[in-house]
Parts: structure tokens; sequence; C-alpha cells
């Protein structure tokens, strides 16, 4: 089956503290979402990217794109108003019988192994959900206080989630709910269930200055 990703890339740079949205941050030498389109070629050079932004910040990535010579083929797909209409934009771009990843823009450090796992999943089993488990301490809060929870019955979620794109195209096509949180929770909504493969430790999402140096730390190890 064809395969393709959606790399969703619409952050802006507020919890970073920063003017630049944090997908076009300079990490290791180049930004981010360079290295987060890298990944997937990596895993696969023919696979197919389409790469959502919004509108605004097209211009300026194309610029960054001639800056740092970066050439690798990327469909530009308008981003929408919330995460959820902008993977609907680009499911249309999709074909039936075909797998698709969705991924954040700002997971630049997804291997190989973590990608080869879930899509290997979907095609056995219609999806691939990427977790590792959670090892803080965990409370839940309500009206009355708080208490402890096992935390071994929770899972911290990652991406990239990929799907056979006939059932997950379908997903993309209800109405949007706020409970929608991510591509699995958009899947699961239609009765279907979700199959969950290992993620890793080191495939973070950068949306603070800290997460910034620890993943310039994780790459520097990884070289």
């Amino acid at each position: 089956m064809k395969k393709y990703v959606i790399i969703v890339a619409g952050g802006s740079g507020k919890r970073m503290g920063t003017d630049v949205p944090k997908q076009f941050l300079v990490l290791a030498g180049k930004p981010v979402l360079m290295h987060t389109i890298d990944a997937f070629f990596k895993y696969d050079n023919q696979i197919q990217v389409l790469l959502v932004l919004p509108d605004a910040h097209q211009a300026y990535w194309q610029d960054l794109c001639k800056q740092y010579a970066f050439d690798k083929p990327v469909t530009l797909v308008s981003g929408g108003a919330e995460r959820f209409f902008s993977v609907q934009n680009a499911m249309q771009l999709v074909p039936n019988d075909a797998l698709v990843a969705v991924h954040d823009g700002v997971r630049p450090l997804v291997d190989v192994a973590t990608i080869q796992k879930a899509f290997a999943s979907a095609l056995a089993h219609g999806s691939g959900v990427p977790v590792v488990p959670e090892t803080d301490s965990l409370r839940m809060v309500n009206e009355s206080g708080n208490k402890s929870v096992d935390r071994s019955l929770y899972y911290r979620v990652q991406t990239p989630q990929v799907f056979q794109s006939n059932v997950i195209k379908e997903a993309y096509n209800q109405e949007y709910k706020s409970f929608f949180t991510d591509d699995a929770s958009v899947y699961e909504s239609l009765g279907y269930g979700i199959t969950l493969t290992p993620g890793s430790p080191s495939n973070l999402k950068i949306t603070t200055p800290v997460d910034l140096k620890w993943a310039t730390i994780l790459l520097h190890e990884s070289v």
C-alpha cells in the first residue's frame, strides 16, 4: 500500500517565549520541521509528505527551504482553525487503500523503529498508535479533592498515528467535537478499536525552551 504522512505544523511560539513559531526554531543547525521531515524520508524515501501550515507561514517556510537548501519533495496544505480541520484538509489529498500517518511537526526526534512499528500495525490491524508507559506519579483531581491513581493503567500517547486511509478519511468526514484531542480519538469515535505500538521516550514534543534543550542534547548523543 502507498504510504503518506500528514505533518501538522500550525503551532505558535507563545509557550517558547519567542515570536518565531516553534516548528521553525533552529535545532542542531536547521529548523525543527526539517528534522521531522527527514525522519520520514529516512524511514521510506518514497513516502508522500503532506505538510500542513497556516497560509501566513507558508512563504516563510519556502524562504527557509531556500536558505537551508532543503529540497525534500513536500506538498503544502493550508491549515485550519483547529488541528482537526488541518488534518481534514490534508486527508482530501490521500487516496483510499493507502496507509496514512499523522505526525506532530514538533516531534523531530521520532526514530525509524517507532515509525515502522506504527505502519506495520496499521497494515495488519487498521491502526498503529505509539505510546510509552507513564513513569510519574499521578493524581486525579475533582470537586471533592484529589486521590492517587494506578499509573500502570496509563500511557502517554505519541505520534505518528497511522491508519488505513479509507477508515480514517471516513472519521474525518464527521463534525468536529471538542474531545478530539488526536487522530486516535477521531478514529475510535466511529467504534473502531485502537492498536497500540511501542513509542520512544526520546520522541518528545517540543513546546517549551526546556524541550528544545533536551532535543539538542539527544540529537548530539545520537550522532
